[in-house]
């Protein structure tokens, strides 16, 4: 069976003053269903440069991705845009809800420019903010929500659309440690229910909530393992070194 997420040499290099920039350095990385995976490194390790490929928003210079066993490393951004939406669900640090759509509305608005009816999307709506326990705010507008409550929403919209992978960019970062910790554990629940988790992070205590790390630095993985390994996390002045 082929991986559902396949990197292989994959490098990105950007023209700066006169230079040409790795910020992925030959990247090779599978990831299975059903993992929750941590991408973990600091400003210019290269892991939002690998979420963008992993995401369908930005393609290699060279080396080849493959995601459900579709090479999409070379599909045009019509081709990519119709990948993300099918087997892609995002979950940012900004919850990205539009202030004047309800709940539901901002749950079923990808679904919408999917094409999907409106029965159906009610339907996948309702379901999705019933599994992050919010199907009682349906009404809601965001501004009327907390912070975790409107991350929970922005989950629940990355659900409705069924998607293959769970993609979290710093899912955390607007949030309070508390309130951090129980979208963290959401997110570990949504993956002991199946679906496959790709956290994208620079904080080594969140990473630890994942089952496994990849850890980047300088566009090269340094680090693929066991989440609950000592050597899984590093301190701040090793990774300066």
């Amino acid at each position: 069976m082929a991986h559902l997420i396949e990197l292989k040499d994959v490098y990105k290099i950007y023209p700066m003053g006169g230079e040409a920039v790795h910020a992925l350095d030959g990247v090779s990385l599978t990831i299975d269903r059903g993992e929750f995976v941590a991408i973990v490194g600091q400003s210019g390790s290269g892991k939002s440069t690998a979420m963008n490929i992993i995401g369908c928003l930005d393609v290699p210079t060279s080396g080849t991705y493959r995601l459900g066993g579709v090479d999409v490393s070379t599909m045009d951004d019509d081709r990519q845009a119709e990948i993300r939406n099918k087997m892609l669900g995002f979950v940012f640090q900004q919850y990205n809800l539009i202030p004047k759509l309800t709940v539901l509305e901002n749950v079923e608005l990808p679904l919408l420019y999917a094409g999907i009816s409106g029965q159906e999307r009610r339907e996948r709506a309702v379901q999705a903010l019933d599994r992050v326990g919010l199907a009682d705010k349906q009404k809601h507008l965001p501004n009327q929500l907390s912070g975790g409550q409107q991350q929970r929403v922005s989950i629940a919209r990355a659900l409705a659309g069924k998607p293959s992978v769970i993609l979290a960019d710093e899912p955390t970062g607007a949030l309070d440690s508390r309130t951090g910790r129980e979208v963290l554990e959401f997110l570990q629940k949504l993956n002991e229910e199946g679906d496959t988790v790709v956290l994208i992070t620079h904080d080594n205590a969140i990473a630890r909530k994942a089952r496994r790390i990849v850890r980047l630095q300088d566009g090269r993985i340094i680090y693929d393992g066991d989440a609950a390994a000592p050597q899984a996390v590093v301190r701040a002045e090793e990774e300066q070194v």
